[in-house]
């Protein structure tokens, strides 16, 4: 087939709801969206260890830290399960993480802001992940199997992690009044953030109509966070806690909550490296990177020796016939 009847074939598949897998005919501008956005998830999970990570040692209680500990380790694992994911497309791992260590490969923008008290790791949960999750669900459905699969757990750990969040919100909204003014203090800081997860508009988003097209994505960055917005709005309420927005109010027209204007030009700054904590992010990862250098020929080395051994042993299992004349 030439390349118009590859296309025709490879669309005409997507949208019969047909996964793509690794060794189908794909378009060469689809690989390469598909590596940006599942590089870019990747490095989110591994970097949003860092607000959490700093706070073990210093939760509340022992069950606090347990639960923290556990997410801290979900979002490693879901780092892994991910870059596998990208690896089936033909790119390297170590290629992909130099790429956001010393390249310019990005990462999700809400990780470039601080973790100031017990409250933001709340608020994180409740508000962040709920957004991930907001944003990751539709991606169970997408065309490429591999990333489809990956997005299952991943789905299931962060909604996890989102009542984890939302539990530790309730109970500093139960408490005191200053628990209660702590709360209070994260939402107002982490709501605006929140809602830039989802990207710019989408008469300002360069990928979203493409990838609509070839079903990597299944709504659009507007939908997903008119979606977020109006699920938060009534849990803040009940917590009893007020989203820091002058200009929210019920639309009984629309059917949806109006919400005001975000902040576009302190999210492009801080997507191009200009936020509270990108510098102390990249440096942190870097230093981790470098310092498990070791690790990683230990593992590589001890892999070659046991890979010696088993082709060893099966060669004393199945000796080579000798020839015989007669």
């Amino acid at each position: 087939m030439n390349a118009e009847q590859l296309e025709k074939t490879f669309q005409d598949k997507v949208d019969a709801e047909i996964r793509i897998e690794p060794r189908d005919w794909m378009p060469e501008a689809y690989r390469k969206t598909l590596i940006r956005q599942i590089s870019q998830h990747a490095h989110s999970e591994i970097v949003g260890m860092l607000p959490e990570g700093n706070w073990i040692t210093r939760a509340p209680s022992l069950r606090r830290k347990v639960a923290l500990l556990a997410k801290v380790q979900d979002e490693a694992g879901h780092g892994l399960y991910l870059y596998s994911a990208a690896e089936t497309l033909g790119v390297e791992r170590e290629t992909l993480i130099d790429e956001y260590l010393y390249g310019n490969a990005k990462y999700s923008s809400i990780f470039n802001y601080p973790t100031l008290n017990w409250a933001d790791i709340g608020a994180i949960g409740w508000l962040v992940d709920g957004a991930a999750i907001m944003n990751q669900v539709p991606l169970c459905r997408c065309s490429y199997g591999p990333y489809a699969r990956a997005m299952v757990r991943i789905c299931k750990e962060e909604s996890f992690h989102q009542r984890q969040g939302y539990e530790i919100m309730l109970t500093l909204c139960r408490g005191s009044e200053a628990q209660k003014a702590m709360a209070q203090d994260a939402l107002n800081r982490w709501w605006w953030p929140s809602l830039m997860m989802f990207g710019p508009h989408d008469s300002d988003s360069p990928h979203s109509e493409q990838s609509m097209k070839w079903k990597i994505k299944r709504l659009s960055n507007d939908e997903l966070r008119q979606r977020f917005v109006d699920v938060t709005v009534e849990q803040a309420h009940f917590l009893g806690i007020a989203i820091p927005d002058p200009d929210l109010r019920w639309n009984e027209e629309r059917g949806h909550y109006d919400f005001g204007p975000i902040n576009w030009a302190e999210f492009w700054d801080v997507v191009k490296g200009n936020g509270p904590c990108n510098r102390d992010r990249i440096r942190a990862r870097r230093k981790a990177h470098e310092e498990g250098q070791w690790v990683r020929d230990a593992a590589m080395a001890y892999a070659e020796k046991r890979k010696a051994r088993q082709t060893a042993a099966e060669a004393v299992a199945s000796p080579t016939p000798v020839a015989t004349y007669s």
